[in-house]
């Protein structure tokens, strides 16, 4: 795991700066402690800060082909690189380490661009073909590891993340209005786009292509839902998926520095460390961490059920308050995207607990957008049905119902199902979290600024997902939701914040459950052998049965329990009301004051608007961050709002 960085003049006759290189470097030191290096060849220039993992003593990059004609930088891990090396070493090639990522470049000498769909891993990488001419960056299927660019019309820039770009002088910081917009609808910035008008994503499964003056995105893979008739049982597909995930996590388990498991007490971790206890004899160690108080849940004792059971030697801590919001400004300099992901602090901690005894640590991330393990895939489905028996008559009359209960009984939850009565899936499903119907869609007109609205489009949200729902519109309505959020809500959000967080500390987190491999298995599914009435995650479940303690595969399932809701009315009351009501945050001129007040009033009150609040402060904490300090961030002024 490392970081990367670099940058193309499209005219040969320019010449990137060593300095610069070397500055963008230093931003990307967290990520790999523990070397660097870089190449420069008059247009082109590209850096690599090294995480040690795999051949320690002979894998420092950027590595090159045996002529010196191909170069690269790479971040991640190629798990299936030991059987592409022997395939490569009898195609004629010659290797001088044993590093996966010299693998990438006879891969490309042999394959050129195709080299990508013979890769199994997670990887953003970049290789310039010196006798070609020829710049070639690619980033894996799910969108695991970042990969940011620029292309300032003179040259083209990218980095593993975007600190790394604004140190150039010639990429500007411009605001990007709609993205705010999209991040609100959201809770997180979905597609390529950033909070930075020139700084884009490089989206999950494509790679670009520049060669003669011209600048080539193409989509090399996609998620297919296709049902395999040949599964009529769901005991043999149990049987299969058992030996699928031994393999897949073994493969995860390569490594010449130690592995640890990252455990939320949750049925994924606990899948993933009883399969890797199988890997190796060694006693694996375990990490999680719990909060402060008694007044939430707490996931500890079911990670240490879990690490017991598997002989693993456990470690957890507890985070305060305190620690939660001091933590908050480095937390956005670090995941650099407004998301609101308050585990990702947490997040943070253990991975500093993780590092004082490993350095690579697997996770249980993506069993639910693979198998379906969230709830609000199963209460839709069954939202649905009843309305494809009501009929659109039935069920308008229901929604009005439903509307009325849950104004009599102060429910929220009734409100939302009854909004999703009125409209197909395809209109209300943004993301796992998000609907049209969420706090800032319908406030938009009382919230934003006169400003913000007339610079915004507020069908711009809705037309991401509409997008993709057409891609999989003959997809059952589980596998559709499932797509989704696999193209938006999994590498925008979790998997944004399963990076920043662990490569601030140095860690390497690798994700078995997302291993495109997995993943193309459970799209072959029956959705009901994933989700059906009540159950969710069924298959996961019934093939580990009797393997996982029971008290983690009954238990009910509560994601990161991060009791944020309380401590933003108790503890960080102040905190909050400091940064959203200053000066500096009212004068940004994105929203009405007398909204803002009313909202924070709602969140001390008790209402359910913790999402929003934290929100809020996200962005208000990233202007501080990568707006206000302006010279020191060495990039062009921002365009105000």
């Amino acid at each position: 795991m490392c970081g990367i960085c670099g940058k193309l003049f499209y005219n040969s006759e320019n010449h990137v700066e060593p300095d610069l290189i070397e500055r963008m470097m230093v931003k990307l030191n967290h990520r790999g402690p523990d070397g660097r290096g870089k190449y420069l060849a008059g247009q082109v220039g590209l850096g690599h800060t090294r995480l040690s993992i795999i051949d320690l003593g002979g894998g420092a990059q950027p590595i090159s082909n045996e002529d010196k004609s191909v170069w690269i930088v790479f971040n991640g891990e190629i798990y299936n690189f030991p059987e592409l090396r022997e395939q490569l070493i009898k195609q004629g090639h010659v290797f001088r380490s044993s590093s996966d990522t010299e693998v990438i470049v006879h891969l490309y000498e042999q394959h050129g661009v195709d080299c990508v769909s013979r890769l199994q891993g997670m990887f953003a990488f970049a290789i310039w073909d010196e006798r070609q001419k020829t710049f070639f960056c690619a980033r894996d299927r799910v969108g695991i590891k970042p990969l940011y660019y620029a292309d300032t019309g003179k040259a083209f820039i990218f980095g593993s993340e975007i600190k790394a770009l604004l140190v150039d002088p010639d990429i500007r910081r411009d605001i990007d209005l709609q993205a705010i917009d999209n991040f609100l609808a959201y809770t997180y910035i979905p597609g390529e786009r950033t909070l930075f008008q020139g700084v884009r994503k490089l989206e999950p499964g494509h790679y670009v292509l520049i060669k003669d003056g011209k600048t080539t995105f193409k989509q090399y893979w996609d998620l297919r839902f296709a049902p395999d008739p040949n599964w009529k049982n769901i005991d043999e597909a149990c049987e299969a998926l058992r030996a699928l995930l031994k393999k897949t996590v073994k493969q995860h388990m390569i490594s010449d520095v130690p592995v640890g498991i990252l455990l939320s007490g949750g049925v994924d971790s606990t899948v993933v460390l009883s399969c890797a206890v199988e890997e190796t004899p060694k006693r694996i160690q375990t990490f999680t961490v719990g909060f402060a108080g008694a007044d939430f849940a707490d996931e500890r004792p079911y990670a240490r059920l879990a690490a017991e059971r598997f002989g693993a030697e456990h470690h957890d801590l507890t985070i305060s308050p305190h620690e939660f919001s001091s933590f908050m400004g480095d937390y956005i300099y670090h995941m650099e995207e407004p998301v609101y992901e308050a585990p990702a602090v947490a997040l943070h901690y253990v991975s500093k607990l993780a590092r004082q005894y490993v350095k690579v640590v697997l996770s249980g991330e993506g069993g639910d957008e693979a198998f379906g393990g969230y709830h609000n895939y199963r209460n839709l489905l069954l939202l649905e049905k009843i309305k494809s028996i009501l009929g659109p008559a039935g069920s308008s009359v229901l929604s009005q119902l439903v509307q009325t209960a849950g104004r009599l009984n102060g429910s929220d939850r009734l409100g939302k199902y009854a909004d999703l009565l009125r409209v197909p899936l395809a209109s209300y499903y943004y993301s796992r979290r998000s609907t049209p119907f969420s706090y800032f869609c319908r406030a938009r007109a009382r919230f934003y600024s006169k400003q913000l609205l007339a610079d915004t489009d507020s069908l711009q949200p809705a037309e991401i997902c509409r997008r993709l729902f057409a891609q999989v519109s003959g997809a059952h309505q589980l596998n559709q939701m499932l797509y989704v959020d696999t193209k938006t809500w999994l590498p925008d959000d979790l998997l944004v914040k399963a990076d920043k967080m662990t490569m601030a500390n140095s860690l390497e987190l690798r994700v078995p459950l997302l291993d495109h491999l997995v993943l193309e298995f459970a799209a072959s599914l029956p959705p009901d052998f994933k989700v059906k009435g009540l159950a969710t995650k069924r298959i996961l479940k019934r093939a580990y049965s009797g393997r996982i303690p029971d008290a983690i595969m009954s238990r009910k399932k509560v994601g990161f329990p991060v009791p944020i809701a309380q401590w933003l009315r108790t503890d960080l009351k102040a905190y909050v009301q400091d940064n959203l009501l200053s000066a500096a945050a009212l004068n940004r001129g994105y929203f009405q004051k007398e909204a803002v007040v009313r909202l924070l009033n709602e969140c001390f009150a008790g209402r359910p608007v913790t999402t929003e609040v934290f929100s809020l402060l996200a962005l208000e904490l990233w202007h501080q961050k990568f707006v206000d300090p302006g010279p020191s961030m060495t990039g062009a002024a921002p365009v105000p709002a």
